[in-house]
């Protein structure tokens, strides 16, 4: 390894340690020539995966786009850009473990909306509505719609209590009128 500071390769390791996140080793080196020290780091080469477009192109899977789509449907919302990182994380380590070279881009999305659906309601609505390429307002209201009853029915579970009806009224499910 060239030591950035004086350009000789002869040194030696210090110190190794294994990153947060597991996947690297990092590595604490000083320098022979100058006696300086610097950190490098050593991770197994990962294999790139490529996704699969709708029009059949393929293209290396981007983790900078995908941020960026998520940032833009976060935008304003109280989401950690922390949070996103860790979902993206996740995310490329599914897609590796996977051991598909080929990834349908619609299984991304699918798993970001997943993910945007459990943080925020107006975040997954916004993703929706750029990925499923929404035309007019009625395609916002029948997925807020949608969005809405999977979260009567979610909160319906925990209690039991009250249902959305059709026109948007309660209705009572305990037995009481």
């Amino acid at each position: 390894m060239k030591c950035p500071f004086c350009g000789e390769f002869n040194n030696k390791v210090v110190d190794s340690r294994l990153s947060k996140d597991g996947l690297a080793i990092r590595r604490r080196r000083e320098c022979l020539g100058c006696d300086r020290r610097f950190t490098t780091y050593e991770q197994a080469e990962a294999m790139e995966v490529m996704i699969v477009k709708k029009d059949e192109r393929r293209e290396p899977f981007s983790r900078e786009k995908v941020r960026a789509g998520m940032q833009r449907a976060c935008e304003k919302r109280n989401i950690s850009m922390n949070v996103i990182d860790a979902y993206l994380d996740e995310l490329e380590q599914d897609l590796r473990e996977s051991g598909q070279n080929e990834i349908p881009s619609h299984l991304i999305g699918e798993k970001v909306m997943t993910k945007l659906h459990g943080l925020d309601g107006v975040a997954y609505v916004r993703f929706a509505s750029v990925y499923r390429e929404f035309k007019d307002v009625n395609d916002f209201v029948s997925e807020l719609k949608s969005l809405l009853d999977r979260e009567e029915a979610r909160k319906g579970e925990g209690n039991g209590r009250s249902q959305r009806t059709e026109g948007g009224g309660q209705r009572a499910e305990d037995g009481a009128s």
